[in-house]
């Protein structure tokens, strides 16, 4: 008898569907397995469960396999590896529960595998006659009707979930607005998808061809009921998004310029080298957009994958266009068919695609990236390190980005520089004019333009409270620190270059509690000298008038690959070669940057902290290249804790260091599986997670009183969080420049 095996994410949904269809067997045995799930309760396919089933109900006239969806299907893939007899297996693409049924009937009466995997492959036969009596080259032809429920109607982001949702089946699908009488167009092409001009209410026709054609019109129809997923914002001029750095900013908006681009003279290099010119450059957009790490711009990325788009600029390519002309002229045309359109809202599109246009056109053409122009609160997608770093706290009011997280590098460093910030506030922000009068608040994430006179006073009553709170806290700011109890707690200051050391000497620091060594690596062709990385520590420990500055090494990979060390290709950067790792894949670099910093530990305090430290052989091997380097007295060494293998192992380390420093951002990512850029988890990695409180806990009771524990993420800023840290047994406390007078303050209060 041929056995069947029930692959899904759900157990309990598996075994149902086998209960089903056993009661389609009359009574006639059936060999079937389930590989459903990871356990009871847990969603989730294993490839190993899978190919033990695919054993055990082979009983030598072979397997059919039933699916349901994505991994399922990968891993039943993987699974045929590593049976023995993989030729003997089917892995059938009918529907789960129709498809087992007509299976499970046609394995019990005798068939052979290749008849019970037909059988599975027509399971919908009998649902689409009672459906859809017509003939299947008839399938779907007049189309299924449905309405838009959205408020602004078939717009970008439910548009996208459409075409992603629809490119999944195997079918041809088409859309038509039934409304405006428009011409059918195809439902996998977002571009002229939006053409139809979809309004809220309007009626809209679904019809396919194909294999699958009846569940995907069906999903259509589906989807249409819930608005496509979408949660329209409640109003354009009034959001709420989290807040990255404290205070509140107010003044016109204004946005990274660009400058024209000029499309070069040059004539074509042949249709297929042109199109690979482009294809690198849509690539280079494509990662651009994906470092937002936000689903609101899966719009952008679609527009960059749309069929229609791609097939004209490569006609074009044919007929001897240059890469820049024929991609320029192809994405006029889908701007210009939006501005075309009756709706305001959907006419707003066509500045969506130009620029993304014009990204691809900067790739290609390889120009340098839009620059800042004007003063008061900026508006941007996103920035990078790079680009906040230059901010200048004299022109910029405050920041509202529409993607990020509190804890990105970009809000690091608005926080550094002192300067209020809001992140993923979504992309509506980006459609605010320049000029724009712009009031928000990097505390609470409330952003509004164009706010009204009583709205503005609020705005500026809470801007003044704000900054009679901050001068007061600066006049105890070189002050001591301790608790009410009188435990003492040294705060210092995050520093990324010489001028973040004299801010954080102004500012009343104790130390610098962690120096971004990466600074001086990053942005240039080759690493620093000896010499050159010298001369500036001994800067950065003269502007903090001799105070002791901690040197975590070089901290790259991941989001911060240096150009002359090109990183490998890794599926995860951020769980791949970087930090300690990278310095010991690169010992050479890594022995200059020791020796660096022992020359300059020979003349002024100094600590030396490694990053991303995982195990104690790391941390051994990090020492012993120390030593190589030369003595130092009074050289601390110590070791961030970032990963939860280090935090649980924290007893494991202590014979090898002086302090531990907590990197609470990493170690909350790491520990919730949340990336802390990806604005739509910063729900996860905004606060102090419990479970991340218990690590920190754990380190500070193996320390005991032999290890100093210090904490120099983002957390450490957070003056709510503050005392629960103290009462952990944190004894030093580093935060952004600008923070060290409140966090002292809040250290007071405890």
């Amino acid at each position: 008898m041929v056995g069947l095996v029930v692959v899904g994410h759900s157990r309990a949904l598996a075994t149902a569907a086998v209960a089903l269809a056993s009661e389609m067997t009359q009574g006639r045995p059936l060999a079937v397995e389930v590989a459903a799930g990871l356990d009871e309760t847990t969603f989730g396919t294993d490839a190993v469960a899978i190919s033990e089933a695919i054993t055990a109900a082979d009983s030598g006239d072979g397997v059919v396999v039933l699916m349901d969806m994505g991994s399922a299907v990968l891993s039943a893939e993987l699974a045929l590896e590593m049976v023995d007899e993989p030729d003997r297996v089917i892995l059938s693409p009918a529907p789960l529960v129709e498809g087992l049924i007509a299976a499970a009937v046609a394995a019990a009466s005798g068939a052979d595998r290749h008849e019970v995997a037909d059988e599975a492959a027509n399971g919908l036969a009998g649902k689409q006659s009672h459906f859809q009596p017509e003939s299947p080259a008839e399938e779907q032809r007049g189309g299924t009707r449905f309405k838009v429920v959205n408020e602004h109607g078939l717009h970008a982001r439910p548009a996208a979930r459409l075409v992603t949702e629809v490119r999944a089946f195997d079918a041809r699908v088409e859309l038509r607005n039934a409304t405006t009488g428009s011409g059918w167009v195809p439902a996998s092409s977002l571009t002229r998808v939006a053409t139809l001009g979809a309004l809220q209410n309007h009626e809209l026709e679904v019809r396919g061809q194909g294999r699958e054609a009846a569940e995907a019109v069906n999903r259509v129809v589906a989807l249409a009921a819930i608005g496509f997923g979408d949660t329209d914002a409640a109003a354009a001029n009034h959001s709420h998004a989290g807040g990255a750095s404290p205070g509140v900013g107010i003044g016109p908006a204004v946005h990274l310029s660009e400058k024209p681009i000029e499309l070069p003279d040059a004539p074509s290099q042949g249709s297929d080298i042109e199109w690979r010119r482009l294809t690198e450059a849509l690539q280079k957009t494509r990662d651009e957009i994906g470092r937002l790490h936000s689903p609101i711009f899966d719009a952008h990325l679609l527009l960059l994958e749309d069929d229609d788009l791609l097939t004209d600029v490569r006609a074009r390519l044919d007929r001897g266009e240059p890469a820049p002309q024929a991609w320029s002229a192809a994405t006029t045309r889908i701007a210009d068919e939006f501005d075309a359109l009756p709706d305001p809202y959907l006419k707003g599109r066509a500045a969506d695609v130009r620029a993304v246009a014009q990204q691809v056109l900067r790739a290609l053409l390889k120009l340098p990236p839009p620059t800042l122009d004007g003063d008061g609160v900026l508006l941007a997608a996103d920035l990078t390190p790079a680009d906040a770093a230059a901010l200048d706290p004299k022109r910029i009011a405050g920041v509202v980005l529409a993607s990020g997280s509190p804890t990105s590098h970009a809000a690091i460093l608005t926080r550094t520089r002192g300067i209020p910030a809001v992140v993923g506030a979504g992309p509506r922000i980006l459609e605010i004019p320049d000029g724009t009068l712009v009031a928000m608040d990097g505390g609470t994430g409330d952003v509004v333009a164009d706010p009204s006179p009583g709205v503005l006073a609020a705005y500026r009553e809470k801007a003044r409270q704000h900054d009679e709170r901050r001068a007061e806290a600066a006049q105890h700011a070189s002050a001591a620190s301790a608790t009410g109890t009188g435990v003492t707690i040294d705060v210092g200051a995050n520093v990324g270059s010489v001028e973040d050391a004299r801010a954080a000497a102004a500012n009343g620091a104790d130390l610098a509690g962690l120096v971004r060594t990466e600074f001086l690596f990053l942005d240039r062709d080759q690493a620093p000298t000896v010499d050159e990385q010298v001369a500036v520590y001994r800067e950065i420990a003269q502007a903090l008038g001799g105070r002791r500055i901690t040197l975590r090494t070089l901290d790259a990979g991941s989001d911060k690959p240096l150009p002359y060390l090109p990183p490998p290709t890794e599926a995860n950067p951020f769980l791949g070669v970087r930090g300690l790792r990278h310095s010991l894949t690169h010992p050479e670099m890594f022995a200059e940057q020791l020796t660096a910093i022992v020359r300059v530990a020979r003349e002024t305090p100094v600590s030396i902290m490694f990053p991303m430290v995982t195990t104690v052989d790391e941390l051994k091997a990090a020492r012993a290249m120390l030593a190589e380097a030369g003595d130092a007295p009074g050289l601390q060494v110590g070791m961030m804790v970032e990963v939860p293998a280090a935090a649980l192992r924290a007893a494991d380390f202590i014979p090898y260091v002086d302090f531990f420093s907590i990197g609470t951002n990493d170690l909350t990512q790491y520990t919730l599986a949340a990336e802390r850029g990806n604005a739509a988890l910063s729900n996860l990695t905004a606060g102090l997670d419990p479970a991340v409180a218990q690590l920190i806990d754990h380190v500070c009771r193996a320390a005991g009183d032999t290890v100093l524990v210090s904490v120099c993420g983002e957390l450490a800023g957070d003056e709510e969080v503050v005392p629960r840290l103290i009462a952990s047994g944190v004894r030093e406390l580093s935060v952004a420049p600008g923070l060290v007078p409140l966090v002292k303050r809040a250290v007071r209060a405890a």
